[in-house]
């Protein structure tokens, strides 16, 4: 930095870019804004951060002219807070100005803080993107830079102002720079968006050998990876939050399960129901709650809905001798005697020691025998 930057480009001693000719709303009127600035309510609000973006944020601490910024003497805090001050109600070239005034005390004090330093810049460069002076936010943006590699904001307004003058390629270089820094940019991923398209249309299909080299930034600058994880500890955070889950599944099934098996004991075939359909809501393709809801069915005389979960069991377990059994008395309740006869049969095949399949297929043998005789006799 030099002393040729004492006063900001363009900028004579009673104002800055809003005095000039055709630049609307931002003509200079220095007593309504000295009497403005002195009149404005400052203490109990908080500080909008400076500058044009969208990602920026208000700070914590309440409004204090006389407050010490960073390594700044009051006198020049002062300045910059005023500034900032401005900034926030839009006199953007009134804080162009005061911020002009910061940058050359440092400079004139030999101010050793680079990181306070940039920040004027920074600042002054979105009062001149805000006043449609591209040019000059770029130099401010680029002084930022020098004092402070890698910092967000001036990377992402220079980003803005070379958009603005259709300097695509340094634009498109700046916003994918800001997106190593912190991915989480939006503006930046929906102006490299815009800025490809416009690059394709202008240079065809080997836009990107044009373009000038992305600088890497260093792991120190980024904001959201610097404390990342891993691939692997995020692999194996997901699986210990899958086994945790399948945990809680498996203890709530447990509960209701039992629950249910309680109801079924207690004649509460109803409340069994809804215990053992909670249960097949976290684990559907447990056969054996299939098989005891079908029994609860039974006993309300719901065949249809006994006959439909017998069914399923019978998918996931085509041997299920107690899946045939129930589906037999569903089936004999449906006034279904031949299919109650096949499913009593399959249960006397796999297991001929069932005395009560053996019971069961003599009365629905008896019934379908009855039934052939009605309807010969009608």
């Amino acid at each position: 930095m030099g002393n040729s930057q004492k006063k900001a480009p363009g900028h004579g001693e009673g104002g800055g870019p809003h005095s000039q000719p055709g630049t609307p709303g931002h003509r200079r009127n220095q007593g309504n804004n000295t009497a403005n600035s002195k009149g404005q309510e400052v203490q109990g609000k908080k500080l909008a951060v400076n500058g044009t973006l969208p990602t920026d944020k208000s700070e914590d601490e309440h409004y204090n002219l006389d407050a010490p910024c960073g390594a700044l003497p009051p006198p020049l805090a002062r300045l910059k807070n005023e500034g900032n001050m401005l900034f926030k109600n839009g006199q953007f070239g009134d804080a162009l100005e005061k911020y002009t005034q910061a940058i050359d005390g440092c400079l004139e004090a030999g101010i050793d803080s680079p990181e306070d330093v940039c920040i004027l810049y920074s600042n002054r460069a979105a009062c001149f993107l805000k006043d449609g002076n591209s040019g000059e936010c770029i130099q401010d943006c680029t002084r930022s830079l020098e004092l402070h590699p890698f910092s967000l904001k001036p990377l992402l307004r220079r980003a803005m102002a070379y958009e603005t003058l259709e300097r695509y390629s340094k634009a498109y270089v700046d916003y994918k720079t800001v997106l190593q820094i912190d991915i989480s940019v939006q503006a930046a991923h929906d102006s490299v968006r815009r800025i490809t398209k416009l690059l394709i249309e202008q240079d065809g299909p080997d836009w990107r050998e044009k373009l000038p080299e992305i600088p890497l930034v260093p792991l120190s600058a980024q904001q959201h990876r610097r404390d990342e994880p891993s691939a692997e500890v995020l692999q194996a955070r997901a699986a210990r939050a899958e086994q945790e889950k399948a945990r809680k599944a498996e203890v709530q099934f447990n509960m209701l399960k039992q629950e249910g098996n309680d109801m079924v004991k207690n004649s509460q075939f109803q409340g069994a129901v809804e215990k053992y359909s909670e249960c097949l809501a976290i684990k559907p393709g447990e056969c054996a709650i299939y098989t005891n809801r079908a029994l609860c069915y039974l006993k309300l005389e719901c065949f249809k809905e006994a006959k439909q979960d017998c069914d399923s069991a019978l998918q996931m377990e085509p041997n299920n001798k107690k899946a045939f059994f129930r589906r037999a008395l569903a089936h004999k309740g449906l006034k279904d005697y031949l299919s109650a006869s096949n499913d009593l049969q399959e249960v006397l095949q796999l297991d001929p020691n069932v005395q009560e399949a053996e019971q069961e297929l003599e009365m629905v043998t008896n019934m379908f025998r009855e039934s052939l005789l009605a309807n010969a006799q009608g």
